[in-house]
């Protein structure tokens, strides 16, 4: 049974929708001397984005290909390889992450939501960051849906 005394997450949840969406975020609540880790990078154009405002940022992505294309394109950047799940690896990089932009939107579906909170609460937890961005169709739409009370 829950009380008062358990851990409590204090991180903030911003789900989007769509790349325009996603990207909007960054001129407001992306400070210069945050630490960002970025998941789900692709090709790096979001990267580049976040880069332009705060230089402390690592890009990840599951894909090597992807990787591989980004450093090229964006030598500035830091990219590396990392599965969202590896969370382990993800804590090798010894940073207090203070934002994580989290690219899940092939993530899609009904189902997907559940792997999606569950990917929140673990990096929520490890990290303790300000703010996650997530771009996510499926979480913006249980937001949407959901009412809460005032405490």
């Amino acid at each position: 049974m829950a009380n008062d005394k358990q851990f409590k997450l204090k991180t903030l949840y911003l789900a989007t929708r769509g790349v325009a969406e996603y990207r909007a975020t960054i001129e407001k609540w992306i400070k210069p001397t945050d630490f960002i880790l970025e998941i789900g990078c692709e090709w790096g154009t979001t990267s580049r984005f976040i880069f332009e405002k705060c230089k402390n940022l690592i890009a990840t992505d599951i894909s090597q290909e992807c990787i591989q294309r980004a450093k090229i394109k964006y030598p500035d950047v830091s990219f590396d390889t990392l599965d969202a799940y590896d969370i382990q690896k993800a804590m090798s990089y010894g940073m207090k992450f203070t934002k994580i932009y989290l690219d899940v939107s092939g993530m899609s579906g009904y189902k997907s939501v559940l792997d999606v909170i569950a990917l929140l609460n673990m990096y929520s937890s490890i990290f303790e960051p300000e703010l996650i961005v997530i771009k996510s169709g499926s979480l913006k739409q249980l937001t949407k849906q959901c009412i809460t009370l005032v405490d």
